[in-house]
């Protein structure tokens, strides 16, 4: 938003695995509304209660007397995900915790699978892991599962060159069938998700 102070600093694409600094710029309404842009950044990564004070804080020290309101006007280092003027505090601080927890996968997973406390929750079992690609997930999936050894077992040595399993078919069927999803990372790679949880 113009004229909010933007303290962050230009990043490079290759800086996605550097630990997360989510925050939020909470500004008074009732400077905004006389014209002032007033208002703090906060580390969004507190719990509730410690947003909810500090942005009372940030009120009772306002220029302009009894301002009560606010609004999140920016938000930054929440990786790529958009947070709205009126986010709850409950969903900034549990999207703030988990991406210092997690990461930017953990964004990846919130714009996937939802913003509700219970869907942020169950990020650890429905993360997967992060791939070179699709296809690379599919493969070792395929080889977990033990059909590679199952095949070696029925195909005849002279045949097994010619038999080919087509890992990138497997995974986009995975993904299109609903068991996963999955998000690119900035390096070329995915986040995958397992769609059950």
């Amino acid at each position: 938003m113009e004229g909010v102070p933007n303290h962050e600093e230009e990043k490079n694409e290759g800086e996605q695995d550097r630990p997360l600094a989510p925050q939020i710029w909470v500004a008074s309404l009732a400077d905004y509304n006389a014209g002032r842009l007033y208002g703090r950044w906060l580390d969004a990564a507190q719990d509730v209660a410690e947003l909810e004070e500090a942005i009372t804080v940030m009120l009772a020290a306002s220029p302009t007397p009894g301002a009560e309101e606010w609004s999140i006007f920016d938000s930054e280092d929440f990786g790529g995900l958009r947070i709205a003027e009126q986010e709850s505090l409950e969903t900034v601080s549990l999207m703030g915790r988990g991406l210092i927890e997690h990461g930017a996968a953990f964004a990846a997973w919130a714009d996937i699978a939802g913003r509700d406390a219970e869907t942020l929750a169950r990020f650890e079992e429905g993360y997967l892991g992060r791939w070179d690609s699709l296809t690379a997930y599919a493969e070792q999936l395929f080889d977990d599962m033990g059909y590679e050894q199952e095949l070696a077992k029925v195909i005849p040595d002279g045949l097994r060159a010619y038999v080919r399993f087509d890992a990138e078919g497997f995974g986009r069927d995975l993904h299109l069938s609903g068991d996963i999803s999955y998000a690119d990372t900035l390096d070329g790679g995915v986040w995958i998700f397992d769609d059950r949880y």
